[in-house]
Formats: structure tokens, C-alpha cells, sequence
């Protein structure tokens, strides 16, 4: 073996070195982020059962907000993560562990982070 890896190859190897450390609860489950070329999801996961507790994704219907049009990628991504809180909220969810997933923390990722956060999320 060569021990060179493509970049999917590296964000996994980060994601599996996260996880080791992260784990979610049914009191406070970990915020899990997929980010693709086109689209951002994220979902809340109780890892003691397995379940998916809460999930929002770009793909969803979002209501745009009261400022304005959300523009871009990041400003979905904003609008994505307060749609993920407000669900929370509903299920009576209020603190989380962030799961980056092996991305770094900044772009959609980070703003997906601080929408979660305006949205009553504590990390």
C-alpha cells in the first residue's frame, strides 16, 4: 500500500476519529452533518438505540425568512439548521454534541452550526 488517500478517503478517516470521542444520548443527542455538492443535511441521532430523532435537510420545504430571500448555499444552510432546531424544540430537545463528520468547521458547515444555534441549540 502506497498510505496515499484521495480526499473522501481523508474526511473518512477524520469522521471515524471524531466519532470514536462523540456519541450520542437520548438527553443529548449528537448533531450529525452531510454535506453534498448541492445540498446540506443534518440529523439528530440517539446512537444508545440507533435512531434518528430529528432530521432537516436543504430538500426540505423551507419558508424563507422574515429578512428576506435566503441567497446561496450558506444562507440555506443557516436556514437549515434553524429548521433542525425548531423541530428539536418540538421533541423537546435542547442540547446537542456537534458531529462535524470529518468536514471542517467553516462555510455551510459552520453556518448550519450558528443557525442551529440562533434556533435555541446549545453545543
Amino acid at each position: 500500500m502506497s498510505g496515499r488517500h484521495d480526499k473522501y478517503e481523508r474526511r473518512t478517516i477524520r469522521h471515524l476519529r471524531i466519532r470514536k470521542r462523540i456519541r450520542g444520548t437520548v438527553d443529548r443527542p449528537r448533531l450529525s452533518v452531510f454535506r453534498s455538492s448541492n445540498h446540506i443535511y443534518a440529523q439528530l441521532v440517539d446512537d444508545v438505540r440507533g435512531v434518528t430523532m430529528v432530521s432537516a435537510s436543504s430538500r426540505d420545504a423551507l419558508q424563507p425568512p422574515a429578512e428576506g430571500k435566503v441567497k446561496g448555499k450558506v444562507g440555506i444552510s443557516v436556514a437549515v439548521g434553524k429548521l433542525l432546531a425548531e423541530r428539536a424544540k418540538a421533541k423537546g430537545l435542547s442540547s446537542v454534541c456537534f458531529d462535524r463528520s470529518g468536514y471542517l468547521f467553516h462555510g455551510r458547515v459552520k453556518a448550519l452550526a450558528d443557525g442551529a444555534r440562533a434556533g435555541g441549540l446549545e453545543f
